[in-house]
Formats: C-alpha cells, sequence, structure tokens
C-alpha cells in the first residue's frame, strides 16, 4: 500500500453519519451531518465481557460507508483488503473441517452450518467439509490424504476430536520429514497447519483453556482473523513405542480409575462421570509408584507463582526468545528440549518413592466450565514445560478438599499432601513386589490418626529442597508418607494393584511410562484468554477504533 495513500468517505455507525478516513494502516472518523447516500457494509469483530467464564465473548458487528461515486466505493475495497492481506498473512483462505456427529449433544452439524460457515463465507473462506462416521477417521485422512492448498484443519466436535486432529497433523509432519515418532529422543518437528476448534462436545477442555469461552462464533471468529496460538505437546511412551499425544491431561491414580470405572456406565451418558467420581472417591485407593522427573529452570517462571497465561503472556514470548536465540532453521526452537533422555542429563532427574493418590501432568491449565482456574492455575500454553502434580495417599476428608478447591479459587496446591513442579520430562514406574508388600504391611503402623498426617520420612516438600540446593540423582524415599487404609463397605472390595492413565480422556493399560514436553509443537487459531479490560478499547463512542476488519465483499 502506498504510504500516502489518503481515502475519505462516509461512515455509519448505528445511526450516525460520520466522516472517515483511511492513511495507510490508520483508520479514523468523527461524526458528521446525516445524509442519506449509498452504503457499503464492513464487518468486524467486537467483544463483550462473558457472564459465565473469564473470556471474552466475540461477536460480528457491522459498520456501513457510504461514497459519492463507484470508483471511490471499489477503492476503499481494494484498499482494505489490500491491508489485511498485509497485516495480517495468517488469515486462511481454505480450510479443512471434520465434523463429529455423534459428540456433546450431536449438535455438530447444527452448529456448524447455522453458526460457522455463514461467518466463513462472509470472510470468502472456502471449506471442504467431511462429516466422521467412525473413530479414527480424521487421523487417518491427515495421515494418508493430500493435504496441498489447505491452511489449516477445523474440528467440530469435542476434546476426543481434538486428540484425532493432533495425532494426525504431528503425525504427517514427521512422516514428511523422516522422521520416528516412536523414539522419545527424537526432537519433533513442528506442524505448519494450524488447527481451528469449534467447541460442540460435552468438556471442551483445550477450547475453554485457549480461547476462554465456549462458544462457537467467537471460535470462528478466532479461525477467520488468523489467530496463532503456540502449544507445547506431551509425548506419551510406553517401552521403545510411542503411544499418545496429550495436550490437557495425563494422570495415574483417581483421574485414570475414574475414567476406566466410566466405562463400564456409557448408558448413563455425561453423568457417567459424575457417578464414577464418586464410586472411585469412596473406595479410597492409593497407589505405590516411582516418580522421576526432570525440573524446569525455576527462575523462569513457578506453578506457584500466582499467573495467569493469557494473551500476550510474558514467560511464554520470554520462553520463545530464549529457545530461539542463535537460530537458524524451523527446527531449532525444539531443539533445546531434545536432551531429556539423553545420558548428559541423567544425573539431572529428580525421584520420588511413596504412594500416591494421583500422579498428574499438565501442559496447560485445562481449565473448563467445572473448574474455571483449571488443575493448574498457573500453568502455561507454550513455556516448553509441564506441571506435575503429585497428591500423597490421605484421608478422604483431606482428598475431597483437594477436589472441592478445584471449583473455586482457594489454592488446591496449598495442602500438606500435595506437590507441585515444573517438568520438562516425566518417568512413572512401579515400585519391586518386595517393597510394595513391606509398604502394604505399613501402612496398618503409620497413623495414630491426625487431620491428613503422615509419618515423615523428611517433609513433603523434600523434593522441592531437594530441587533448590541442586542435588543430582538422588532417590526420596517416602515409604512412611502415607496414611491408614479406609475402606468403604458399599462400593470396595480388593483394591487393585495398579491403576490405569488418563491420556486426555482416553485409557492407557500400562503403568509405566514416559513423558516428554516439547515446546510449540502445533499453532492453533486461538489467541489465549483475554483479559476482561480488551473490551474497553472497543467501547462504543469512542473517535478511534482498532477493531479487526473482515473485509468487504
Amino acid at each position: 500500500m502506498e504510504a500516502d495513500l489518503r481515502l475519505e468517505s462516509s461512515l455509519w455507525v448505528g445511526n450516525k453519519r460520520h466522516l472517515a478516513v483511511l492513511t495507510g494502516w490508520h483508520l479514523k472518523w468523527t461524526e458528521a451531518d446525516k445524509k442519506d447516500r449509498d452504503k457499503k457494509t464492513v464487518f468486524y469483530v467486537k467483544r463483550s465481557n462473558s457472564r459465565t467464564s473469564s473470556g471474552l465473548l466475540w461477536r460480528l458487528g457491522r459498520t456501513q460507508f457510504t461514497c459519492p461515486s463507484r470508483v471511490l466505493r471499489d477503492q476503499w475495497t481494494k484498499h482494505l483488503r489490500t491491508a489485511l492481506k498485509t497485516h495480517s498473512p495468517l488469515r486462511p483462505q481454505r480450510l479443512l473441517v471434520f465434523i463429529n456427529p455423534f459428540g456433546g449433544k450431536k449438535k455438530g452439524r447444527q452448529i456448524y452450518h447455522s453458526l460457522v460457515a455463514p461467518v466463513f463465507e462472509l470472510a470468502g473462506i472456502s471449506s471442504h467439509v467431511i462429516v466422521t462416521e467412525r473413530a479414527n477417521q480424521a487421523r487417518d485422512h491427515l495421515l494418508k490424504k493430500d493435504l496441498t492448498g489447505f491452511d489449516g484443519v477445523v474440528c467440530v466436535g469435542g476434546d476426543g476430536m481434538f486428540s484425532e486432529i493432533l495425532h494426525g497433523v504431528i503425525g504427517r509432519m514427521q512422516q514428511e520429514a523422516g522422521l520416528c515418532e516412536n523414539d522419545p529422543a527424537v526432537t519433533l518437528q513442528p506442524c505448519p497447519l494450524h488447527i481451528g476448534i469449534i467447541p460442540a462436545g460435552s468438556t471442551d477442555c483445550v477450547c475453554y483453556t485457549t480461547v476462554g469461552v465456549i462458544d462457537p462464533v467467537t471460535s470462528s471468529l478466532h479461525i477467520v482473523i488468523g489467530d496463532s496460538q503456540p502449544l507445547d505437546v506431551c509425548s506419551v511412551h510406553h517401552g521403545p513405542g510411542q503411544v499418545r499425544y496429550s495436550v490437557s491431561l495425563v494422570s495415574y491414580g483417581f483421574y485414570g480409575d475414574v475414567l476406566a470405572e466410566s466405562e463400564k456406565h456409557r448408558w448413563m451418558g455425561p453423568f457417567r462421570y459424575d457417578y464414577s467420581g464418586a464410586v472411585v472417591f469412596l473406595s479410597n485407593r492409593s497407589y505405590r509408584g516411582i516418580v522421576q522427573y526432570l525440573p524446569a529452570d525455576p527462575l523462569m517462571s513457578s506453578p506457584r507463582d500466582k499467573t495467569r497465561c493469557l494473551t500476550g503472556c510474558g514467560v511464554c514470548a520470554k520462553s520463545t526468545e530464549r529457545l530461539c536465540t542463535n537460530s537458524s532453521d524451523s527446527a531449532s526452537l525444539y531443539s533445546s528440549n531434545s536432551g531429556p533422555f539423553s545420558n548428559d542429563s541423567e544425573d539431572e532427574w529428580v525421584s520420588v518413592d511413596g504412594r500416591f493418590k494421583s500422579v498428574s501432568l499438565v501442559c496447560m491449565s485445562s481449565s473448563c466450565a467445572k473448574s474455571p482456574l483449571g488443575l493448574s492455575p498457573s500453568a502455561h500454553l507454550a513455556d516448553g514445560t509441564g506441571d506435575l502434580m503429585l497428591v500423597w495417599d490421605t484421608n478422604p476428608l483431606g482428598f475431597l478438599t483437594y477436589l472441592y478447591r478445584h471449583t473455586n479459587t482457594q489454592d488446591q496446591f496449598d495442602l500438606p499432601f500435595v506437590e507441585v513442579h515444573r517438568v520438562k520430562a516425566v518417568r512413572f514406574t512401579l515400585a519391586g513386589e518386595g517393597e510394595e508388600a513391606e509398604d502394604s504391611e505399613g501402612l496398618h503402623g503409620a497413623m495414630d490418626g491426625g487431620d491428613g498426617a503422615y509419618v515423615e520420612n523428611g517433609s513433603i516438600a523434600g523434593s522441592q529442597q531437594h530441587l533448590a540446593a541442586g542435588a543430582n540423582g538422588q532417590m526420596m524415599t517416602c515409604e512412611e508418607k502415607t496414611t491408614s487404609p479406609f475402606t468403604c463397605g458399599l462400593c470396595c472390595s480388593k483394591a487393585p494393584a495398579v491403576s490405569v492413565w488418563n491420556c486426555d480422556g482416553e485409557i492407557l493399560p500400562f503403568p509405566e511410562i514416559c513423558c516428554r514436553i516439547h515446546g510449540q509443537l502445533v499453532r492453533l487459531y486461538a489467541r489465549g484468554i483475554e483479559d476482561g479490560t480488551f473490551s474497553k478499547d472497543c467501547a462504543e463512542g469512542r473517535d478511534e477504533c482498532n477493531r479487526t476488519c473482515i473485509p468487504p465483499r
């Protein structure tokens, strides 16, 4: 666009006429006398606060221009579109859309055709739509079919549908790069295709955490304007093979048991999760295991620093700058994370041995409507780390307190039986059979009664002190960090010796796994949760506005 370009015309805001001036990329308008003229409509994004979540709702606004001649009108249209292409190069032109007709309330088709498709058409986006008929159809399509010409992939569904898209996009990129994704030591290549999420599932955790609201129109507008949010991904491996990719939750113990129990009651619909949660809670199970983790740099951020990952997050931005220092190719951003499974880093691992209610790893806060702040409120979307949460064996009341704090603003980590660490990699193994038997016998004498008390062999914060001291490879023994067993005659028989892993809503039946965080491996059509103060910038009555426009057609 020419630097000295200046266009003037009339602009209608509501029933009031304004004089609009476009200079380069800057658009200003002032109120003028009302006159009857021909009008041209320009659509834009306007924000409003959501009453049900912390994010902002986006809606499609419209403004009418009037021009004294068709030539001037065409000039406005041409230069507005040129400005949008120049300053918003990531706006998609062609999208591959997968609709899950069975997810959530089974309204995927209706949501797309009534709310999303009209927005895409208005923005001039062409879409190739596929309605899935079986599980993993979207993943298989992305792995095998020609994707030339597509700018991004959109999933209309819930977290399960997103997981299919995630596996397909990452797997396709590694195939084209000639990499073996089954090797946990391999540095995975970032994926050029953006992923868009239109929420139509039961929980929609990923959408809630990356956008801040569960609203199909808001998500479609993020896609239209080409927002780009990098996202960390956790690869989960068992033995020599790659198992799953995860972005929201990998959990052993309580959350794994809830998922396994819920599979027995699928006929109950979404209510099966509440029912299964109550059954598993009353069973009061805990599991013995050894958790090893590779700590992240504590100077960068902490899971207890009370900060939230919002739009323009400084922690994620600094992580990108740090990872890109002295970089010369696209893969170098991720090469700094290639060391967790090398021999050189083995002495940096911290090991914890004990009985746990749950062992959980998240790459994001994992917030949702029922847990607005999430499992780890200060987790970040794109800092190349995950948050490891260890919940030691405790009495039912203490564990209930921990679970209840996920639904309010109280600190769920401010409990004596809970630890949280910011990590780059995690390994979990089972304790030896002899140790397990010895631990079971010792359970009956470890407690004298006390609110969540336990006999300590070093404090619960021991591994935090271990980390601060920078000790190398030391094993923490927490055999006595347990409570006396509690049994419920209604729903407890003999407790199972091992649990299963809940990996983004999918069951992994083998307990011994290793996890690795891959920094900014994929990108979403999102921008993180917007703070409510953003809405003030687009309040009515301002003389200037930086609204995001959809070009006139």
